[in-house]
């Protein structure tokens, strides 16, 4: 299974140039599987709500969606893309998940960072994981990398990949998911973008890149750099991902203990 990522900067507002950026990008790419980074379409630094409110789509009734769907429509490939979601009176962060018949789901962020928490509602839709037919794959955004409960749900549903739509700036993130994929044993794909953004008054946002994909032994098969574009394409073998054994006397889900694992 051929999987991969593509790194770039959305443009502030330009909804229709981004999404021209990646439909080129999605056009050139041969694989199975395809991660965009998050609010690919309309950038992060929101001044107002009402303002990411405007920047917002409806799913899967807008234009991304819409246009997406005829794009990959009968070819061999899903697409993963992070975009600000309306839904009747909320806002989300949201990634969806389009596929040669169409659109197949959403998940909106569980875990809000910064400002986003002015923006958008916390996610409503918990931890899906979706059969795509080579792989059973689970979504997070952004910081939802920072809660391990977040990565180990998705591999308890089952999920091969992690497909991790993100707008990085803390430096953390890139060798974190290194763990959370030892941890579970599954293959993560990071999607970043790059650049920076400076609205209003507020301070310069500088995205850090380095996306990636990452084994299920925890190595990292391909970082991209802080500051180039970069659409990249890896072949996985996703059943890796499936034995959870990690010698002949311990599997690593099997011999959970959650009786003792307390939550407060």
């Amino acid at each position: 299974m051929n999987v991969g990522f593509f790194q770039f900067t959305p443009k502030f507002g330009e909804i229709q140039r981004n999404l021209e950026t990646l439909l080129e990008a999605i056009a050139t790419f041969q694989g199975h599987l395809l991660v965009l980074p998050e609010l690919a379409l309309s950038g992060y630094q929101f001044l107002s709500t009402e303002e990411a409110w405007e920047l917002a789509e409806d799913v899967p009734s807008g234009m991304t969606c819409q246009r997406l769907t005829q794009v990959i429509r009968g070819r061999s490939l899903y697409v993963v893309v992070g975009l600000a979601e309306r839904d009747r009176d909320c806002l989300y962060n949201s990634a969806i998940l389009i596929g040669p018949q169409g659109y197949i789901g959403t998940y909106r962020k569980t875990h809000l960072f910064f400002e986003e928490t002015l923006w958008f509602s916390p996610g409503n839709t918990g931890f899906p994981v979706w059969d795509i037919g080579m792989a059973k794959i689970g979504l997070l955004v952004c910081f939802d990398w920072f809660y391990p409960e977040a990565a180990r749900t998705l591999a308890l549903k089952g999920a091969d990949i992690l497909c991790h739509p993100s707008n990085l700036v803390l430096p953390y993130c890139p060798d974190a998911m290194v763990t959370r994929c030892l941890e579970n044993h599954v293959f993560a794909i990071t999607a970043n973008r790059i650049g920076r953004e400076q609205r209003g008054s507020k301070p310069v946002l500088p995205f850090i890149g380095l996306s990636e994909i990452v084994d299920p032994n925890g190595k990292i098969l391909h970082r991209a750099s802080q500051k180039e574009p970069e659409l990249f394409m890896y072949e996985i073998d996703v059943t890796q991902a499936r034995d959870k054994r990690i010698n002949p006397y311990n599997d690593l889900l099997k011999d959970r203990r959650p009786q003792w694992y307390v939550e407060r």
